[in-house]
Protein backbone atom coordinates (compact mmCIF):
# COMPACT_ATOMS: atom_id res chain seq x y z
CA UNK A 1 0.00 0.00 0.00
CA UNK A 2 3.02 2.31 0.62
CA UNK A 3 4.71 1.58 -2.78
CA UNK A 4 1.67 2.45 -4.95
CA UNK A 5 1.20 5.57 -2.90
CA UNK A 6 4.94 6.62 -3.29
CA UNK A 7 4.83 6.04 -6.92
CA UNK A 8 1.57 8.17 -7.32
CA UNK A 9 3.14 11.20 -6.31
CA UNK A 10 6.01 11.06 -7.95
CA UNK A 11 4.49 11.80 -11.47
CA UNK A 12 3.52 15.64 -10.33
CA UNK A 13 7.34 15.98 -9.21
CA UNK A 14 8.68 14.48 -12.67
CA UNK A 15 6.28 16.85 -14.59
CA UNK A 16 7.41 19.89 -12.55
CA UNK A 17 11.21 19.26 -13.49
CA UNK A 18 10.26 18.58 -17.21
CA UNK A 19 8.95 22.30 -17.22
CA UNK A 20 11.79 23.75 -14.96
CA UNK A 21 14.25 21.89 -18.42
CA UNK A 22 12.29 23.14 -20.84
CA UNK A 23 12.04 27.20 -19.24
CA UNK A 24 15.67 26.71 -19.45
CA UNK A 25 16.71 25.68 -22.84
CA UNK A 26 13.98 28.20 -24.01
CA UNK A 27 16.97 31.44 -24.49
CA UNK A 28 19.02 29.03 -25.96
CA UNK A 29 16.38 27.86 -28.46
CA UNK A 30 15.67 31.45 -29.11
CA UNK A 31 19.32 32.70 -29.64
CA UNK A 32 19.70 29.69 -32.22
CA UNK A 33 16.38 30.72 -33.75
CA UNK A 34 17.62 34.39 -33.84
CA UNK A 35 20.87 33.18 -35.02
CA UNK A 36 19.29 31.34 -38.08
CA UNK A 37 17.03 33.96 -39.27
CA UNK A 38 20.11 37.38 -39.14
CA UNK A 39 21.55 36.10 -42.59
CA UNK A 40 17.97 36.39 -44.08
CA UNK A 41 16.98 39.90 -42.72
CA UNK A 42 20.31 41.08 -44.17
CA UNK A 43 20.15 42.89 -46.54
CA UNK A 44 22.53 41.24 -50.00
CA UNK A 45 23.29 42.41 -52.62
CA UNK A 46 20.63 41.79 -55.31
CA UNK A 47 23.53 42.13 -58.11
CA UNK A 48 27.28 42.69 -59.08
CA UNK A 49 26.57 45.19 -61.86
CA UNK A 50 28.58 47.99 -64.06
CA UNK A 51 28.09 51.51 -64.43
CA UNK A 52 27.95 53.44 -67.68
CA UNK A 53 27.20 57.35 -67.89
CA UNK A 54 24.75 59.54 -70.54
CA UNK A 55 26.75 60.80 -72.99
CA UNK A 56 26.47 63.09 -75.78
CA UNK A 57 27.50 62.53 -79.44
CA UNK A 58 26.67 64.13 -82.99
CA UNK A 59 24.14 62.14 -84.64
CA UNK A 60 22.15 62.42 -87.62
CA UNK A 61 19.37 64.27 -86.52
CA UNK A 62 15.74 62.67 -88.69
CA UNK A 63 12.04 62.83 -88.75
CA UNK A 64 10.52 59.33 -89.16
CA UNK A 65 6.89 59.90 -91.22
CA UNK A 66 4.44 57.76 -92.84
CA UNK A 67 2.56 57.98 -96.10
CA UNK A 68 1.31 57.30 -99.36
CA UNK A 69 3.63 56.71 -102.45
CA UNK A 70 1.65 58.62 -105.30
CA UNK A 71 1.69 59.38 -108.76
CA UNK A 72 3.94 62.55 -109.26
CA UNK A 73 1.11 63.68 -111.42
CA UNK A 74 -1.50 61.24 -113.63
CA UNK A 75 -2.65 62.60 -116.85
CA UNK A 76 -6.41 61.58 -117.91
CA UNK A 77 -7.03 60.71 -121.52
CA UNK A 78 -10.14 60.47 -123.47
CA UNK A 79 -11.39 61.14 -126.57
CA UNK A 80 -12.08 64.60 -128.51
CA UNK A 81 -14.72 63.36 -130.83
CA UNK A 82 -17.83 62.03 -130.48
CA UNK A 83 -19.49 59.17 -132.23
CA UNK A 84 -16.89 57.00 -133.71
CA UNK A 85 -16.41 53.05 -132.47
CA UNK A 86 -13.07 52.24 -130.91
CA UNK A 87 -10.97 50.07 -133.57
CA UNK A 88 -7.91 49.28 -132.22
CA UNK A 89 -6.48 49.55 -128.40
CA UNK A 90 -2.43 49.15 -128.63
CA UNK A 91 -1.44 49.26 -125.09
CA UNK A 92 -1.87 47.91 -121.88
CA UNK A 93 -1.62 48.64 -117.99
CA UNK A 94 2.18 49.09 -116.96
CA UNK A 95 3.66 49.66 -120.73
CA UNK A 96 5.76 52.30 -120.88
CA UNK A 97 5.20 55.11 -123.87
CA UNK A 98 6.67 57.95 -125.34
CA UNK A 99 5.21 61.04 -126.18
CA UNK A 100 2.97 60.91 -129.40
CA UNK A 101 3.01 57.40 -129.21
CA UNK A 102 -0.38 56.18 -130.65
CA UNK A 103 -2.69 54.16 -127.85
CA UNK A 104 -5.80 53.67 -129.47
CA UNK A 105 -7.65 53.96 -132.71
CA UNK A 106 -10.81 55.49 -134.03
CA UNK A 107 -12.56 54.28 -136.72
CA UNK A 108 -11.90 56.78 -139.08
CA UNK A 109 -14.30 56.33 -142.45
CA UNK A 110 -16.95 58.46 -141.82
CA UNK A 111 -14.47 61.12 -140.90
CA UNK A 112 -12.06 60.47 -143.99
CA UNK A 113 -15.28 60.78 -146.22
CA UNK A 114 -16.35 64.23 -144.68
CA UNK A 115 -12.77 65.14 -145.10
CA UNK A 116 -12.81 64.11 -148.85
CA UNK A 117 -16.37 66.22 -149.35
CA UNK A 118 -15.00 69.44 -147.89
CA UNK A 119 -11.43 69.21 -149.79
CA UNK A 120 -13.85 69.18 -152.82
CA UNK A 121 -15.94 71.89 -152.03
CA UNK A 122 -13.04 74.12 -151.24
CA UNK A 123 -11.56 73.25 -154.98
CA UNK A 124 -14.74 74.37 -156.29
CA UNK A 125 -14.51 77.62 -154.11
CA UNK A 126 -11.08 77.86 -155.59
CA UNK A 127 -12.21 77.63 -159.07
CA UNK A 128 -14.83 80.07 -158.05
CA UNK A 129 -12.47 82.39 -156.81
CA UNK A 130 -10.06 82.64 -159.79
CA UNK A 131 -13.05 83.21 -162.44
CA UNK A 132 -13.97 86.00 -160.25
CA UNK A 133 -11.19 87.35 -159.67
CA UNK A 134 -10.63 87.28 -164.30
CA UNK A 135 -13.65 89.40 -164.27
CA UNK A 136 -13.02 92.08 -161.51
CA UNK A 137 -9.83 92.62 -163.36
CA UNK A 138 -11.13 92.96 -166.86
CA UNK A 139 -13.76 95.10 -165.11
CA UNK A 140 -11.07 97.39 -163.70
CA UNK A 141 -8.85 97.83 -166.61
CA UNK A 142 -12.50 98.80 -168.53
CA UNK A 143 -12.85 101.69 -166.29
CA UNK A 144 -8.97 102.60 -166.05
CA UNK A 145 -8.93 103.21 -169.79
CA UNK A 146 -12.55 105.49 -169.54
CA UNK A 147 -14.38 103.96 -172.56
CA UNK A 148 -17.60 103.94 -170.62
CA UNK A 149 -17.92 100.14 -171.59
CA UNK A 150 -19.30 99.31 -167.89
CA UNK A 151 -21.47 101.37 -165.56
CA UNK A 152 -20.91 101.90 -161.79
CA UNK A 153 -23.05 99.14 -161.00
CA UNK A 154 -21.65 96.62 -163.86
CA UNK A 155 -18.25 96.70 -162.13
CA UNK A 156 -19.59 96.83 -158.49
CA UNK A 157 -21.46 93.28 -159.08
CA UNK A 158 -18.14 92.35 -160.01
CA UNK A 159 -15.89 93.42 -157.40
CA UNK A 160 -18.61 91.82 -154.99
CA UNK A 161 -18.23 88.81 -156.87
CA UNK A 162 -14.80 88.65 -156.31
CA UNK A 163 -15.01 88.72 -152.41
CA UNK A 164 -18.04 86.79 -152.15
CA UNK A 165 -15.66 83.73 -154.07
CA UNK A 166 -13.23 84.47 -151.65
CA UNK A 167 -15.16 84.30 -148.38
CA UNK A 168 -16.70 80.87 -150.24
CA UNK A 169 -12.98 79.71 -150.80
CA UNK A 170 -12.18 80.96 -147.20
CA UNK A 171 -14.96 78.89 -145.24
CA UNK A 172 -14.27 75.91 -147.19
CA UNK A 173 -11.07 75.79 -146.55
CA UNK A 174 -11.89 76.18 -142.76
CA UNK A 175 -14.21 73.29 -143.25
CA UNK A 176 -11.01 71.42 -144.62
CA UNK A 177 -8.96 72.40 -141.68
CA UNK A 178 -12.33 70.96 -139.14
CA UNK A 179 -12.15 67.33 -140.82
CA UNK A 180 -8.30 67.08 -140.65
CA UNK A 181 -8.64 68.15 -136.92
CA UNK A 182 -11.33 65.77 -136.63
CA UNK A 183 -9.32 62.70 -138.05
CA UNK A 184 -6.18 63.20 -136.33
CA UNK A 185 -8.69 62.53 -133.18
CA UNK A 186 -9.19 59.72 -134.22
CA UNK A 187 -5.80 58.86 -133.37
CA UNK A 188 -5.49 58.74 -129.48
CA UNK A 189 -2.13 59.47 -128.40
CA UNK A 190 0.23 60.10 -125.28
CA UNK A 191 0.72 63.87 -124.57
CA UNK A 192 3.66 62.93 -122.15
CA UNK A 193 6.03 60.08 -121.64
CA UNK A 194 5.62 57.55 -118.94
CA UNK A 195 3.59 54.64 -117.39
CA UNK A 196 -0.01 53.16 -118.37
CA UNK A 197 -1.55 52.99 -114.80
CA UNK A 198 -5.15 52.27 -115.98
CA UNK A 199 -6.85 51.36 -118.82
CA UNK A 200 -10.55 51.88 -119.63
CA UNK A 201 -10.78 51.36 -123.45
CA UNK A 202 -13.06 48.89 -124.93
CA UNK A 203 -12.59 47.73 -128.55
CA UNK A 204 -16.07 48.16 -129.64
CA UNK A 205 -17.19 50.78 -128.01
CA UNK A 206 -18.47 54.09 -129.10
CA UNK A 207 -16.84 56.91 -127.76
CA UNK A 208 -18.09 60.10 -126.39
CA UNK A 209 -16.15 63.69 -125.69
CA UNK A 210 -14.52 63.89 -122.05
CA UNK A 211 -14.60 59.72 -121.62
CA UNK A 212 -11.56 58.47 -120.17
CA UNK A 213 -9.63 55.90 -121.89
CA UNK A 214 -6.53 55.84 -120.21
CA UNK A 215 -4.64 57.02 -117.29
CA UNK A 216 -0.55 58.08 -117.85
CA UNK A 217 1.89 58.48 -114.58
CA UNK A 218 3.96 61.00 -116.46
CA UNK A 219 7.87 61.09 -116.82
CA UNK A 220 7.12 57.52 -114.41
CA UNK A 221 7.63 59.82 -111.85
CA UNK A 222 6.73 58.63 -108.29
CA UNK A 223 6.38 61.04 -104.86
CA UNK A 224 6.09 59.87 -100.93
CA UNK A 225 3.32 62.40 -99.74
CA UNK A 226 4.80 61.94 -95.86
CA UNK A 227 2.30 63.37 -93.16
CA UNK A 228 3.98 65.29 -89.93
CA UNK A 229 2.78 67.03 -87.09
CA UNK A 230 2.13 70.54 -87.45
CA UNK A 231 5.60 71.39 -85.51
CA UNK A 232 7.80 69.03 -87.45
CA UNK A 233 6.95 71.11 -90.74
CA UNK A 234 8.71 74.03 -89.75
CA UNK A 235 12.11 71.75 -89.49
CA UNK A 236 11.45 70.55 -92.96
CA UNK A 237 13.02 72.29 -96.16
CA UNK A 238 13.01 71.86 -99.94
CA UNK A 239 16.39 69.69 -101.28
CA UNK A 240 16.43 67.78 -97.89
CA UNK A 241 17.72 64.09 -98.21
CA UNK A 242 14.98 61.05 -97.41
CA UNK A 243 15.03 57.90 -97.23
CA UNK A 244 12.31 55.07 -98.13
CA UNK A 245 11.74 51.56 -96.77
CA UNK A 246 10.82 49.43 -99.97
CA UNK A 247 9.04 46.17 -99.03
CA UNK A 248 11.79 43.88 -99.89
CA UNK A 249 14.08 45.93 -96.68
CA UNK A 250 16.17 48.00 -99.70
CA UNK A 251 15.89 51.50 -99.10
CA UNK A 252 14.67 53.78 -101.45
CA UNK A 253 16.06 57.72 -102.17
CA UNK A 254 14.33 61.26 -101.87
CA UNK A 255 14.50 64.68 -102.05
CA UNK A 256 11.80 66.80 -99.78
CA UNK A 257 10.40 68.88 -102.93
CA UNK A 258 7.60 71.34 -101.29
CA UNK A 259 6.52 71.84 -98.01
CA UNK A 260 2.34 71.98 -98.04
CA UNK A 261 1.53 75.65 -96.73
CA UNK A 262 -1.32 74.14 -94.84
CA UNK A 263 -2.33 71.66 -92.66
CA UNK A 264 -5.49 69.59 -91.96
CA UNK A 265 -7.99 71.28 -89.61
CA UNK A 266 -8.74 67.92 -87.97
CA UNK A 267 -5.83 66.01 -87.98
CA UNK A 268 -2.88 69.00 -87.45
CA UNK A 269 -0.81 67.11 -90.04
CA UNK A 270 0.71 68.62 -93.09
CA UNK A 271 1.73 66.75 -95.95
CA UNK A 272 5.66 66.89 -97.24
CA UNK A 273 6.15 65.97 -101.05
CA UNK A 274 8.90 63.86 -101.66
CA UNK A 275 10.45 63.24 -104.94
CA UNK A 276 11.73 59.13 -105.79
CA UNK A 277 14.40 58.79 -107.44
CA UNK A 278 17.48 55.91 -108.15
CA UNK A 279 16.48 52.20 -109.17
CA UNK A 280 14.80 51.61 -106.42
CA UNK A 281 12.02 53.93 -106.88
CA UNK A 282 10.71 50.92 -109.24
CA UNK A 283 9.68 48.80 -106.13
CA UNK A 284 7.58 51.35 -105.34
CA UNK A 285 4.04 50.63 -106.43
CA UNK A 286 1.62 54.19 -106.34
CA UNK A 287 -1.06 53.78 -104.16
CA UNK A 288 1.23 52.16 -101.47
CA UNK A 289 2.25 52.93 -97.94
CA UNK A 290 5.51 53.68 -96.87
CA UNK A 291 7.90 54.88 -94.08
CA UNK A 292 10.71 56.75 -94.31
CA UNK A 293 13.16 58.99 -92.46
CA UNK A 294 14.05 62.32 -93.20
CA UNK A 295 17.63 63.73 -92.61
CA UNK A 296 17.82 66.78 -91.13
CA UNK A 297 21.40 67.05 -90.21
CA UNK A 298 23.90 66.50 -87.75
CA UNK A 299 23.28 67.29 -83.95
CA UNK A 300 24.03 66.35 -80.30
CA UNK A 301 21.91 63.60 -78.62
CA UNK A 302 22.30 62.21 -75.60
CA UNK A 303 22.35 58.36 -75.54
CA UNK A 304 22.90 55.27 -73.46
CA UNK A 305 24.16 51.63 -74.40
CA UNK A 306 20.56 49.89 -74.99
CA UNK A 307 21.28 47.18 -72.31
CA UNK A 308 21.17 50.06 -69.42
CA UNK A 309 17.56 50.59 -70.90
CA UNK A 310 14.37 48.32 -69.43
CA UNK A 311 11.10 48.38 -71.18
CA UNK A 312 8.11 47.50 -68.80
CA UNK A 313 4.60 48.04 -69.29
CA UNK A 314 5.00 50.39 -72.29
CA UNK A 315 8.08 52.52 -70.73
CA UNK A 316 11.21 53.07 -70.99
CA UNK A 317 13.44 52.85 -67.29
CA UNK A 318 17.51 53.36 -66.38
CA UNK A 319 18.31 52.25 -62.71
CA UNK A 320 20.48 54.81 -61.11
CA UNK A 321 22.93 53.80 -57.67
CA UNK A 322 22.73 55.75 -54.43
CA UNK A 323 25.14 56.16 -52.15
CA UNK A 324 23.20 53.55 -49.91
CA UNK A 325 24.76 51.18 -52.96
CA UNK A 326 20.61 50.73 -53.74
CA UNK A 327 19.09 51.20 -56.87
CA UNK A 328 16.59 53.64 -57.98
CA UNK A 329 14.52 53.56 -61.24
CA UNK A 330 14.22 56.33 -63.18
CA UNK A 331 11.40 56.99 -66.22
CA UNK A 332 13.06 58.34 -69.33
CA UNK A 333 12.08 59.01 -72.91
CA UNK A 334 13.55 57.51 -75.45
CA UNK A 335 14.22 58.32 -79.61
CA UNK A 336 15.76 57.01 -82.30
CA UNK A 337 18.50 54.08 -82.21
CA UNK A 338 22.09 54.23 -83.50
CA UNK A 339 23.49 50.89 -83.35
CA UNK A 340 23.22 49.47 -79.74
CA UNK A 341 23.09 52.89 -78.49
CA UNK A 342 19.56 54.42 -77.56
CA UNK A 343 18.51 58.32 -77.34
CA UNK A 344 17.85 59.70 -74.62
CA UNK A 345 15.00 62.63 -74.91
CA UNK A 346 14.59 63.05 -71.06
CA UNK A 347 14.42 62.25 -67.64
CA UNK A 348 18.43 61.82 -67.32
CA UNK A 349 20.44 64.42 -67.60
CA UNK A 350 23.92 64.29 -69.64
CA UNK A 351 26.61 62.70 -67.19
CA UNK A 352 24.30 60.56 -64.86
CA UNK A 353 25.88 57.50 -64.15
CA UNK A 354 23.76 54.44 -64.36
CA UNK A 355 23.13 50.22 -64.72
CA UNK A 356 24.92 49.59 -67.56
CA UNK A 357 23.46 45.46 -68.02
CA UNK A 358 21.52 43.34 -66.49
CA UNK A 359 18.65 45.35 -65.28
CA UNK A 360 15.93 43.12 -66.13
CA UNK A 361 17.16 41.20 -62.78
CA UNK A 362 16.69 44.41 -60.90
CA UNK A 363 13.62 46.37 -59.13
CA UNK A 364 13.64 49.68 -57.65
CA UNK A 365 15.31 49.38 -53.94
CA UNK A 366 17.42 46.63 -54.79
CA UNK A 367 20.92 46.50 -53.38
CA UNK A 368 23.87 45.90 -55.89
CA UNK A 369 27.65 45.82 -55.47
CA UNK A 370 29.44 47.74 -57.89
CA UNK A 371 32.74 46.80 -59.51
CA UNK A 372 34.66 48.84 -62.54
CA UNK A 373 34.48 48.02 -65.84
CA UNK A 374 37.53 45.24 -67.06
CA UNK A 375 39.87 46.68 -69.07
CA UNK A 376 40.07 45.46 -72.96
CA UNK A 377 42.69 42.60 -73.67
CA UNK A 378 45.76 44.03 -75.14
CA UNK A 379 46.43 41.55 -78.75
CA UNK A 380 49.92 41.28 -78.55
Amino acid sequence: MNRSISTFSAAPVLGLLLSLNLLQSMPALAADASASASPSTKSRPALTVQLTQASSAEWEQTLSAHGSVTAWQEAIIGAEIAGLRLADVKVQVGDRVKRGQLLAQLSDATVRAELAQSRAAAAEAQALLQSAQGDAERARALQAGGSGALSAQQLAQYLTAEQTAKARLDSAQARVASDELRLAQTRITAPDEGIISARLATVGGVVQPGQELFHLIRQGRLEWRAELPAADLARVRPGLPVQLAAADGSKVPGKVRVVAPTVDAQTRMGLVYVDLSGPGAALLRAGSFARGEIQLGRGQALSLPQSAVQLRDGNSYVFRVGKDQKVQQIKVSTGRRNGDRVELLGGLEPGAAVVQSGVSFLSDGDSVRVVAASAPAVKP
